[in-house]
């Protein structure tokens, strides 16, 4: 029994690594697995697998800078062939399988357990399958369902369900899981899904497919839980060293030494720490962060373009790396005439690597990651073990806002909702007056408040995407070039030396929180790094796989 309670307590960490296959266990296709508790938590185990939980990416949206690289979603060339979009429905309906098969297997523990035991596990297996429908809904829409295991030529059989009745499904499997989950879990056990997990996830689809009654309902019965609040320290939320804070309603935990981390983060540092500073926020993410007084900066006196950091919500200079800081024991200075910068620990001089007249790959744009970079980044091979966080408390609050602002139900609720996120981002509670509050009840006002309030509390988590497809500005903002410094010699000659460094002036912001920049460019004093392109009579939606349209007969989403 020893080796089988190791493998309860490992197996959610160690599956992550394991490569995928069609069933979630070699014991779970046999007539006997999951016949007790021990081995129906085995294999629920297995469906927390991070590889299974698909998170959109930054670099799909306008808050993101590759160098001179773009994606097949900013580049418009998305097909049924693109590599992610196989991946992700394989593996969300791999998922899907696994989870079908615990529910249809755990019937062999029938007597052995008490019916409460068998319907938490139930519970917990269709909270899963109701967020990896989810996913497949809130990207490709017109999708095949299927709540229990099909052979090859039952597979092949199905067609696609509609979108609405798809809903319905999630719906009634958030549902079963909001009754028969735990609320919350001992300091000493693994923490799973839960009934405020669940009432979250349904208010997120819910908002993604336009249902803001349903939305605002089960946000608010997350809320009215009480069992989450804000993490005091908006910055030192995303650190490694931050575990299972009580703002995370969902996470996937990782783990150095289990071996289930983040890898790869050299893209995302600066070069004078040993990063590759290719990765980096764009400069329409910075310029959407709002003054202190809370108004957009080209309505916002206290905006310097010179320091484009200072007079700015705290997340501007918590999210993005500030001129003239520390930052990974260096001194983060892009300006074209600092060929020097300092080395914090010695107090030396050293040279900018950040600089691109030093280092021609640094920084495109001058800007570089700051959100979640810590000095761990820089150990372990670069493998870093924050919690994986699927959705958090600030998120159910803003859902809750925004459909209520949708559903034009404004009251004291909605701004309390928003400024309890902005409130923590000033360290500050949301009664007193140092924070800019949001009083304004006006819908269309308020509508612009809260996106903006969305870009500016999660970038860099996986949330621009969605937002932006589902407001359907994406053709808007990802028709838009990415902007970036000149070449050295030129910001020296036309920017620097007319006493001016970054930009002129605030750019224009839009009613969608956007930036115009094009002003700057067609006066010389920025450069065109890429044209962002998409496709708006398509990109809404992803493409069914190609596989799946030749092999299965899928109907095929319009003009793929």
């Amino acid at each position: 029994m020893k080796s089988k309670f190791l493998y309860l307590w490992l197996s959610m960490f160690l599956f992550s690594c394991q490569k995928l296959d069609l069933n979630p266990l070699s014991q779970g296709s046999s007539e006997t697995w999951n016949s007790d508790a021990d081995e129906i938590v085995m294999s629920l185990n297995d469906l927390y697998r991070e590889a299974l939980w698909k998170k959109d990416a930054d670099e799909w949206t306008d808050d993101w800078i590759n160098r001179d690289g773009l994606t097949d979603i900013t580049n418009a060339t998305i097909n049924g062939q693109t590599n992610f979009v196989i991946t992700n429905w394989n593996d969300t309906y791999k998922a899907i399988a696994r989870a079908n098969i615990v529910l249809e297997s755990m019937e062999r523990a029938v007597g052995k357990m008490t019916e409460n035991q068998l319907s938490m596990y139930r519970a917990e297996a269709r909270f899963v399958r109701a967020c990896m429908y989810s996913y497949l809904l809130s990207h490709f829409r017109n999708v095949v369902y299927t709540d229990k295991t099909l052979t090859i030529e039952e597979a092949l059989q199905k067609k696609q369900i509609s979108p609405d009745e798809l809903l319905v499904k999630i719906y009634e499997d958030f549902d079963y899981a909001i009754s028969n989950l735990r609320e919350s879990f001992s300091s000493s056990e693994l923490k799973r899904a839960t009934k405020g997990a669940a009432m979250a996830m349904k208010a997120r689809i819910a908002l993604y497919m336009g249902d803001h009654s349903t939305a605002k309902t089960a946000a608010k019965a997350c809320m009215d839980l009480g069992l989450y609040k804000l993490h005091s320290d908006f910055e030192n939320l995303f650190l490694s060293r931050t575990k299972q804070s009580p703002e995370s309603v969902f996470l996937l935990p990782r783990s150095i030494a289990l071996g289930v981390t983040v890898s790869g983060r050299q893209s995302y540092v600066s070069r004078n720490a040993g990063g590759w500073a290719q990765f980096d926020p764009s400069w329409d993410l910075l310029f959407s962060f709002l003054g202190s007084d809370g108004l957009p900066i080209d309505q916002s006196p206290l905006f310097d373009p010179k320091d484009p950091f200072v007079n700015r919500d705290p997340r501007c200079a918590e999210t993005i790396v500030p001129f003239g800081t520390a930052h990974l024991d260096y001194i983060f200075d892009p300006h074209p005439l600092s060929l020097k910068t300092k080395k914090v620990s010695t107090g030396l001089d050293v040279t900018n690597n950040d600089n691109r007249a030093v280092a021609t790959y640094a920084s495109f744009n001058g800007l570089v990651w700051k959100k979640g970079v810590d000095s761990d980044w820089l150990l372990n091979s670069w493998r870093i073990e924050p919690d994986n966080i699927i959705i958090r408390f600030a998120d159910v609050l803003l859902i809750y806002a925004e459909a209520k602002i949708e559903l034009n139900e404004i009251d004291d609720s909605v701004l309390d909702a928003i400024n309890q996120v902005r409130a923590r981002a000033y360290k500050v509670d949301q009664s007193s007056t140092g924070y800019p509050r949001v009083t304004t009840t006006v819908q269309s006002e308020l509508r612009k408040t809260l996106r903006i309030e969305r870009r500016m509390e999660f970038a860099f988590e996986g949330l621009r995407y969605m937002d932006i497809i589902r407001w359907k500005i994406a053709d808007k903002v990802l028709n838009k070039p990415n902007y970036g410094l000149l070449d050295p010699v030129d910001l020296v000659t036309k920017v620097v030396n007319t006493g001016k460094w970054f930009v002129p002036a605030a750019p224009t912001i839009d009613s969608d929180g956007v930036a115009d920049i094009e002003p700057f460019y067609t006066q010389g004093l920025v450069k065109q790094i890429a044209l962002r392109k998409f496709d708006a009579k398509k990109q809404y939606l992803w493409p069914i796989p190609s596989t799946e349209v030749l092999t299965s007969g899928l109907q095929q989403n319009p003009n793929y």
